[in-house]
């Protein structure tokens, strides 16, 4: 129930139909009996400038949820941003301060994490394979390079935005080794496919058959696809005996984080 005492935070995307994240939020208000709510904000985006200036003055709403296709391009809108957002250029949540101030952070890669080391995998000193450089997989890249891991292979149909991550995360973690082409699986120990391979009904893999059959059965292999639940990829891992992590394990581990961030929740929710 919404009164007029309620708390509001959003998320803000277009289309946003497909968005789980007003679900579980409101699921969580509702068990902790918090007198919050998410709303679901399906902008165009001449307005979105707008919109953003008058979340100043929303005085009931403590911050926004940021998907798809808004997450770069709400970035030079805000007043502050954390080092890895400003590092990606790429917001996925925004808090709005008392005074009316926007700060911007994308958590992402945190919740990719969390979902990973609820699986067992620690990332420190371990090779892993991130399948996309867009924003998503940027993010995923950055965490795992903040966490430590040796060897990290970053590989996208577009070389050039591969390499354009890679001498971000360069400057950012200078003692990193970076790669952009992979020819065996048997070392990697993390292949994370951060792209829109697999989604829907569409049956692709995001790399050859003949390549994942060179990976070990003690990797773990992830996907950020939430529909299906289990892509082509997670299929095909699993029945090679890895471990396997979905999509939406992604997205019910960053809400924490998300809330943690926006001041609704803690971060272990």
């Amino acid at each position: 129930m919404i009164r007029g005492s309620t708390e509001l935070v959003a998320i803000l995307g277009s289309p946003i139909a497909q968005v789980k994240s007003p679900e579980n939020f409101n699921s969580w208000f509702a068990a902790h009996d918090a007198d919050l709510a998410m709303l679901a904000i399906d902008m165009s985006e001449p307005a979105l400038a707008g919109f953003i200036a008058s979340l100043r003055g929303w005085n009931n709403l403590r911050g926004c949820v940021v998907t798809v296709p808004y997450k770069q391009s709400l970035v030079p809108l805000l007043d502050e941003l954390s080092e890895r957002a400003a590092a990606l250029r790429s917001v996925n949540v925004i808090r709005r301060e008392a005074n009316g101030r926007l700060i911007g952070d994308n958590v992402d890669g945190a919740g990719f994490l969390k979902a990973a080391r609820a699986h067992g995998f620690q990332p420190a000193g371990k090779q892993a394979l991130v399948l996309g450089s867009g924003g998503v997989g940027a993010a995923i890249a950055y965490a795992l390079a903040e966490a430590g891991v040796r060897r990290l292979t970053v590989a996208d149909v577009r070389p050039a935005q591969a390499q354009a991550l890679g001498d971000l995360l360069k400057r950012a973690f200078p003692a990193l080794d970076i790669g952009y082409g992979v020819e065996d699986l048997s070392e990697v120990d993390l292949l994370v496919n951060a792209s829109p391979v697999g989604m829907g009904d569409s049956g692709e893999l995001p790399v050859p058959v003949t390549l994942l059959e060179s990976l070990n059965s003690a990797a773990l292999v992830a996907d950020v696809v939430t529909q299906p639940v289990i892509t082509p990829l997670l299929a095909l891992a699993r029945e090679r005996g890895c471990c396997i992590q979905t999509g939406p394990e992604m997205a019910r581990a960053q809400m924490g984080n998300l809330g943690a961030f926006m001041g609704v929740m803690p971060v272990d929710a």
